[in-house]
C-alpha cells in the first residue's frame, strides 16, 4: 500500500494553527493576563482548528505601553536611518513570498477561502505592499518655502505615534499588509488587534516580522474581541486607529477617538453599483460582473452586489451570470478543486441566509442559489436576485456575501442617479464600448475606485478607499503614507 505524505506546507500549517498561540508583546510570546484562551474554528467543518490568547483590556495597555516605548526618541526604532527601516520592510516582504505557501494554508484553513485563491492574491499582493512601502521609507521629504529675506520656513514630515489598527476576517493577511506598510514605512508603532474569527495568519506573520528584524515592541499583536478593540480604540496614549470593518463599528470608532481627537483611517461598507450598458462587450462583461460580486464568496467591501443592466441586455446578462453562478464548485478552500469556500462564521451565514429568506419574502426571485449548500460547513450558494424593489434590504444594505441583486433600467441618462442612490460609496463597475460615455459616467459615480470594463483590479500604488459612509482617508498608495504623518512647519529669523 502507498501511504501519499501530505505536502509540507500543509504540514507546516496543521502544525502552526495546532498550537496554543499567545499575544506578542514587546517582542515577547506571553499568555494573556487573564489565562483565558478561545476557539478558532475551521469554517469549512466546524470544527476546532487551535486555541488563542484571549486578550483584554490589560493586554491591551501592556502593548500600547510597548509601542510608546519602542517610539521613544532614542529607541532603536527610531534611531534606525530611513534605509535600514525600509530594508526590514522589504525583507517583510520576502519572508511572506518564502513562507507563502504556508500563509495561503493558513488561510484557507481560518478564512474558509480557497488555498488557490490565497496563494494566487492574497499572499503575493501583501508582499507586494510591503515591497511597495519599504521604498517610500526614504522618500519621505518635507520642503522649503520661501517667506522673504528675513526668515527660512521648512516643513518636515514625522510619524504620527503610535497606531491601533483594527482589521476585518475577509483578508486578514492582506488588510494588515495594507496597514503595516505604511505605518512602518512612516516610522509608526503598532499595535494589531486581528479579527476573533480569524487570528492565525496574522499571528504567524508575527512570526515573520521578528525573523526580519524589526525590534521589540515596533509590531504587537492582541488577539481577542470587540472589548479589546474598544480599549485599544479609545486608548488615550494611542495616535491613530486605521481599521477596516463595517460601517455601524467605524461609527462607534469614530465616537471612541474623540477623547483624544485620534487620528482614523476608516475602511467601511459598500453597496457597489455595477453598471452594464446595452453596447458592452457582454464576453468580457458577463465573467467580469459575475467575479465583481463572487469572488471572496461576496465578502468583499467592495463587492458590485447591486447590478444595473439596460434592459435590451438584461435577459441575456442574467441568464449568463446566473449559468456562471451555477457552475461555481463549492467546497472546503483546502481543497484544490473548490472555487468558492464556506462564509467565515456561522454568525455570518445566518446573516446571509437572513437576507436571501426575507428578500424572497417580499418578492424577490432567485435564478440561481437562494440558500445553503450542504449541511455541514457555512457554505452559501451563489445567488442572483431578480424582480427586486430600491426598498429592499437585499438592495438598500450590505449583505457582505455571494448574492447579486439585478435590476435593468432603460435610461442611460438617469441610471448613475440610482447607482448614487445609497449611503455608501466604495466602488464602481462601468461596462460599454463607448470610452466617452465611460468616462462621463465615471466621472458622475460617487465612489472612492470606479472599474471600467473590469473589477477587482488592486495595485500597491493605487489608491483605496470610499466616499460617504464607506469611509475616510485612502489605503495604498502615497495617500495611504500621509495618514500617518504629521507635517511639522519650522520657521527661523535669519
Amino acid at each position: 500500500m502507498t501511504i501519499t505524505e501530505a505536502p509540507l506546507h500543509r504540514v507546516a500549517a496543521d502544525d502552526f494553527v495546532s498550537r496554543g498561540h499567545r499575544l506578542l508583546i514587546d517582542g515577547e510570546w506571553v499568555a494573556a493576563a487573564s489565562g483565558r484562551t478561545f476557539a478558532t474554528i475551521d469554517p469549512a467543518t466546524e470544527q476546532l482548528l487551535g486555541e488563542v490568547a484571549h486578550g483584554e483590556g490589560e493586554d491591551v495597555n501592556r502593548a500600547v505601553r510597548a509601542a510608546r516605548a519602542a517610539f521613544d526618541h532614542d529607541s532603536p526604532w527610531r534611531r534606525m536611518t530611513p534605509s535600514e527601516r525600509g530594508k526590514i520592510i522589504h525583507k517583510i516582504g520576502d519572508l511572506i513570498l518564502e513562507n507563502a505557501d504556508e500563509l495561503s494554508m493558513i488561510e484557507s484553513l481560518d478564512n474558509g477561502k480557497p488555498f488557490t485563491m490565497a496563494r494566487a492574491a492574497d499572499i503575493p499582493f501583501a508582499a507586494d505592499v510591503f515591497h511597495y512601502m519599504s521604498g517610500w521609507a526614504t522618500k519621505i521629504e518635507g520642503s522649503t518655502i520661501p517667506v522673504g529675506q528675513d526668515y527660512l520656513a521648512f516643513t518636515q514630515k514625522e510619524p504620527v505615534g503610535v497606531v491601533g489598527v483594527v482589521i476585518a476576517w475577509n483578508f486578514p493577511l492582506l488588510l494588515s499588509a495594507w496597514k503595516l506598510g505604511p505605518a512602518l514605512a512612516a516610522g509608526c508603532t503598532v499595535v494589531i488587534k486581528p479579527a476573533e474569527q480569524t487570528p492565525l495568519s496574522v499571528l504567524r506573520l508575527g512570526e515573520l516580522l521578528q525573523e526580519a528584524g524589526l525590534p521589540d515592541g515596533v509590531v504587537n499583536i492582541v488577539t481577542g474581541f470587540g472589548d479589546a478593540g474598544a480599549v485599544l480604540t479609545a486608548h488615550p496614549d494611542v495616535d491613530k486607529i486605521s481599521f477596516t470593518g463595517s460601517t455601524e463599528v467605524g461609527k462607534k470608532i469614530l465616537h471612541a477617538a474623540a477623547g483624544n481627537l485620534k487620528k482614523l483611517t476608516l475602511e467601511l461598507g459598500g453597496k457597489s453599483p455595477n453598471v452594464v450598458f446595452a453596447d458592452a462587450d457582454l464576453a468580457t462583461a458577463i465573467p467580469a460582473a459575475s467575479n465583481a460580486i463572487f469572488f471572496n464568496h461576496g465578502q468583499a467591501c467592495n463587492a458590485a452586489s447591486r447590478l444595473y443592466v439596460e434592459r435590451p441586455v438584461f435577459d441575456e446578462f442574467v441568464e449568463g451570470v446566473s449559468e456562471f453562478a451555477s457552475n461555481i464548485v463549492l467546497g472546503a478552500g483546502t481543497d484544490p478543486r473548490s472555487e468558492m469556500g464556506p462564509l467565515v462564521s456561522a454568525e455570518q451565514m445566518n446573516k446571509v441566509l437572513g437576507y436571501l429568506d426575507s428578500g424572497q419574502a417580499d418578492g424577490a426571485v432567485a435564478t440561481v442559489g437562494g440558500e445553503r449548500w450542504g449541511d455541514r460547513g457555512y457554505f452559501v450558494k451563489p445567488t442572483v436576485l431578480t424582480q427586486t424593489r430600491p426598498d429592499m434590504a437585499v438592495v438598500r444594505e450590505e449583505i457582505f456575501g455571494p448574492v447579486v441583486v439585478a435590476m435593468p433600467f432603460d435610461d442611460p441618462a438617469q441610471i448613475v442617479d440610482t447607482a448614487n442612490d445609497t449611503p455608501f460609496g466604495l466602488a464602481a463597475g462601468v461596462f460599454t464600448r463607448d470610452i466617452s460615455k465611460a468616462y462621463r459616467t465615471a466621472a458622475r459615480l460617487k465612489a472612492g475606485t470606479v472599474w471600467v470594463n473590469t473589477y477587482h483590479v488592486f495595485n500597491a500604488a493605487v489608491p483605496f478607499g470610499g466616499y460617504k459612509e464607506s469611509g475616510w482617508g485612502r489605503e495604498l498608495g502615497h495617500a495611504a503614507l500621509d495618514d500617518y504623518l504629521e507635517t511639522k512647519s519650522v520657521v527661523t529669523a535669519l
